[in-house]
């Protein structure tokens, strides 16, 4: 079994499923919320740690073009604008369009996450939590625009490449 390709096949499946949430979602769902967890925060978060982790090591990261800082997105500024679809569906297919790439350059048998704030965890079972990461944060998005009333949201399991 080629566990790279598997893992790629699932951070793609993961990302087209969040792309469905981004691109699907109107604009009174996108703006909703309560500070931090509005509609697009959740979006941007997903898509940042998605590919903050899927770098070998925090040094490795390499910011989007449009990355704000943290303290505009995090934290108690309950004013940052908010990014729209069309920033975050960019950001989603530059991860996209780089993903395979990070994980052919990951080493999978690495001891070490290579994020100090992860102690212990290898670099195999980190990229599966990150995996479940994105699955989840997807889930969150999923059933808030199934709430507002879309209810043909498609379950994507993998995508080839």
């Amino acid at each position: 079994m080629d566990i790279k390709k598997a893992i790629k096949g699932q951070y793609r499946a993961g990302l087209s499923m969040l792309r469905q949430c981004i691109s699907d979602c109107s604009d009174q769902v996108w703006l909703s919320g309560t500070h931090p967890r509005t509609y697009w925060r959740i979006a941007y978060h997903a898509l940042f740690y998605t590919h903050l982790y899927a770098m070998q090591t925090e040094k490795d990261f390499i910011p989007w073009t449009k990355q704000r800082k943290v303290s505009e997105l995090w934290g108690e500024c309950p004013a940052a604008e908010p990014y729209t679809q069309a920033d975050l569906l960019e950001y989603l297919d530059w991860i996209d369009a780089n993903i395979e790439g990070w994980v052919d350059a990951l080493d999978l048998e690495a001891e070490d996450s290579g994020f100090p704030w992860y102690d212990k965890i290898e670099k195999l079972d980190h990229q599966l939590l990150n995996i479940r990461h994105l699955a989840g944060h997807m889930g969150q998005l999923s059933e808030l625009v199934m709430n507002s009333g879309l209810d043909d949201f498609k379950w994507c399991t993998r995508v080839p490449r």
